[in-house]
């Protein structure tokens, strides 16, 4: 209540005293009274507050703070990993006991148990004594809560995908996942982590409700708590926001590599029109009529009959015949993919079959849990009940053996806490973990059945852990230029909580999108790391809105199926770093100030600045960090450190290239997956005086085939050639002539001079401008 009252029915017990600690080579205990302690009688009718700091990776320090131990830990927990052989450095130099792992360090000063936390000798956050506070409500009920400082001008990013305000500084966040839409505060994915431009990031290790209080209640701080007789929470350091990333997903799982197959152009049904094989049909070959490149067809929810859902069972009324028809469209050159969700309504043949079973969830007079929301009678499939994972697994099993390639794992938010599980899991933790066993279950199958290589799935709903059942999309959108920015903003939001692949509705889902919103939609969807046409009661095809619209998927699907050589490099470092593949600029460029609010525009990969157009007269304003930047698609280059304000038409937005940049670009545009390496153009973008440039094409399976570095001295191009298996070539961006060609065969284009065998020159070569 303010600074200085507490408010009514509220009471604080907060550490005062260091009466004793120990440390046995891992961890370090902190016993701590809640009374100042001036003579022995003080030590009674108090409670006692434990601080362990443990370090299960370097660089990252685990704070456990505990009231009462024995309160019953039912589960779940996130699933964590660590380095057994870590050991932390611990030293005692009166009044401070320091816990330190790699360059993160914890300076703890038992005169009045303030905690300095830093790295590599820079504080980067601290706690004071009154930081950490247990709790009771006017109802009895306990909280623990932890504050943490903020410097000045500190801002705070991530904590899921959501849709407020990108800086996360003065707003109030709980982690409780609902199915709400992008125009709100709820989310589809909370995550309880946040990064600070500071390069640190807190994670609480609490799957439950986690209350946050971003330099709201107080302003100086970041407040969390949770419920209950204990608080959990690792501080996370890193030389860069990249770095505290990356070592986040060393903790919580690394996104694997999607297919190359599925950064290409998928198209759904959307959700409630009418169609049967001949409609699904009439679309594909009228895309590939119109010569547009489509990877995936996706079968929304009335692939399976109404009020039945799920059942997985094709809706014989309109899909007499599913395996020929799976087969008809597979020998298109698709993949399909069909939506499912984790409930099973009344009228599903299934339902009485998993309730005698056991593998639904139940009240605890042991009544199946049951609502007619969404679906009529539904009950929600136990992922806790072993037996229930593998007879869920098996029916997606059939499906997959009549052609299916992947799911849509929708939904999985809503999940009732009056319930009990088999496993006696708290209802409480599993309303948000859920949505993990639910994308495990179905992904694990997917690896087992189609390889580790083939597996991914189109999912909403997420926690902790779930970036490694990739890819997640953004959710029920509105077709206007506002949800179009907040989607954005929430995929960035999601960038900064561990997720590398995001995607979102291109053109909306709720309403039909004008014909301008849709083909803006379409340049911004098809440089997003996933690509997708769906919408709820309207079909996404481009003929559908104009003429040109079909001229311009077109034109923006060909540039990405190009892109993808140097596309699918950065998905690979993605799954090998954590670091997303759509990052914020202030992610990209943390010690340029001017990023740190930006969430209109964002880097695709580490040298692609897109910033989509957000109104119906072709209008951008965006920001360039310093350097020279260079237009993908016209050629036009513009010196960085400032705005530039620019119109453009549907074939074109700020597709910006950073300099001393070498992109790999390949020679087909009509499809996603081929063979990267065979025929790649390397382009150039202004090389400066004594810079180097990096290129690499790996193939659909990961594996590097080129690996090309391009260095300038003075006048001269030095190449070296690290790895080269097939033809190639390299594109002097913007360049009209050069002084000696040497070997090279050359030629003059539009976009600059191209060297076109540079697989037939020596390993080092030189090309003088």
């Amino acid at each position: 209540d303010g600074q200085w009252l507490k408010r009514k029915g509220y009471t604080e017990l907060n550490p005062k005293t260091v009466f004793d600690h120990h440390f046995d080579g891992k961890n370090l205990q902190v016993y701590l009274s809640t009374r100042v302690i001036e003579e022995r009688a003080n030590v009674l009718d108090q409670g006692t507050i434990t601080f362990k700091f443990s370090a299960p990776l370097k660089d990252m320090i685990r704070v456990q703070v505990t009231h009462f131990e024995g309160q019953r830990d039912l589960g779940p927990r996130f699933t964590l990993n660590d380095d057994p052989q870590q050991e932390p450095d611990f030293e005692e130099s009166d009044p401070y006991l320091v816990f330190k792992t790699g360059k993160l360090k914890a300076k703890i000063n038992k005169a009045d148990f303030s905690i300095d936390f830093s790295y590599d000798n820079k504080t980067i956050t601290t706690s004071s004594k009154s930081s950490t506070g247990y709790i009771l409500n006017a109802q009895g009920e306990p909280f623990i809560k932890q504050q943490l400082k903020l410097s000045v001008g500190e801002c705070v990013y991530g904590l899921g995908e959501r849709f407020t305000p990108f800086v996360k500084n003065g707003q109030v966040v709980e982690m409780w996942n609902q199915d709400g839409g992008t125009s709100s505060e709820v989310s589809y994915k909370n995550i309880p982590f946040y990064l600070t431009d500071h390069n640190y990031g807190v994670f609480v290790n609490h799957p439950e409700k986690v209350s946050y209080e971003i330099a709201s209640e107080n302003v100086q701080n970041v407040q969390f708590s949770v419920p209950g007789e204990k608080l959990d929470f690792f501080i996370i350091g890193g030389d860069s926001m990249k770095g505290v990333l990356q070592n986040y997903t060393k903790l919580t799982g690394k996104p694997p590599l999607p297919p190359a197959w599925s950064f290409g152009l998928w198209l759904s049904t959307s959700f409630t029109t009418d169609y049967d094989e001949e409609t699904v049909t009439g679309y594909i070959e009228g895309m590939a009529q119109r010569d547009i490149p489509l990877e995936v067809f996706h079968f929304d929810c009335y692939w399976m009959k109404e009020f039945q859902w799920c059942d997985f069972s094709w809706d014989e009324s309109m899909f007499p015949d599913p395996v020929g028809m799976l087969k008809r469209l597979k020998d298109k050159g698709l993949k399909i993919c069909v939506w499912i969700n984790p409930y099973i309504a009344q009228k599903s043949k299934l339902f009485d079959y998993a309730r005698e079973k056991g593998y639904l969830l139940k009240l605890k007079n042991g009544d199946v849990w049951q609502w007619d929301l969404w679906q009529a009678g539904m009950g929600i499939v136990d992922f806790t009940n072993q037996e229930a994972c593998q007879w869920y697994q098996g029916l997606l099993k059939g499906l997959l053996e009549m052609g299916v390639d992947c799911f849509k794992t929708d939904f999985g938010e809503r999940i009732p806490t009056n319930v009990e599980y088999c496993d006696g899991s708290d209802p409480m933790k599993m309303h948000n973990y859920y949505a993990y066993l639910y994308n495990e279950t179905v992904y694990e199958l997917l690896e087992k059945e189609k390889g580790k290589a083939e597996a991914v799935v189109f999912a909403r709903s997420a926690t902790v852990g779930a970036q490694k059942f990739p890819v997640h999309w953004g959710g029920d959108c509105w077709a206007t230029y506002q949800s179009m920015a907040e989607s954005l903003r929430g995929g960035l939001s999601l960038s900064m909580s561990g997720f590398g692949f995001w995607s979102h509705d291109i053109g909306g889902f709720e309403s039909t999108a004008t014909p301008d919103l849709y083909k803006r939609w379409v340049a911004f969807g098809m440089l997003s790391s996933h690509s997708r046409l769906h919408g709820s009661k309207s079909i996404r095809v481009p003929w559908v809105f104009d003429e040109e619209a079909v001229a311009v998927l077109r034109f923006f699907t060909k540039l990405k199926c190009s892109l993808m050589p140097y596309l699918y490099e950065n998905a690979y470092r993605t799954s090998k770093t954590g670091c997303p593949m759509m990052r914020s600029m202030v992610m990209e460029f943390t010690d340029d100030p001017a990023c740190k609010y930006l969430d209109t525009q964002y880097m695709l990969g580490d040298a692609l600045l897109v910033a989509p157009i957000f109104n119906d007269v072709g209008d951008v304003t965006y920001y360039l960090p310093e350097g020279r930047w260079t237009n993908f698609i016209t050629g036009e280059e513009v010196s960085g450190g400032k705005y530039a304000a620019e119109n453009h038409d549907y074939f074109s937005l700020p597709l910006m290239v950073k300099a001393n940049s070498l992109i790999p670009v390949g020679k087909e545009d009509g499809k996603a997956d081929y063979d990267y390496a065979d025929g790649v153009t390397l382009h150039l973008f202004n090389l400066e005086q004594g810079k180097t440039a990096e290129a690499k094409v790996r193939n659909a399976q990961g594996e590097l085939e080129l690996a090309v570095v391009v260095k300038r001295v003075e006048n001269t191009l030095q190449v070296r050639v690290n790895i080269s298996k097939k033809p190639w070539g390299i594109l002097l961006r913007n360049i009209e002539a050069i002084a000696d060609q040497n070997d090279c065969k050359t030629e003059k284009t539009a976009k600059g001079i191209r060297i076109m065998n540079c697989h037939e020159q020596k390993s080092d070569f030189e090309i003088v401008l």
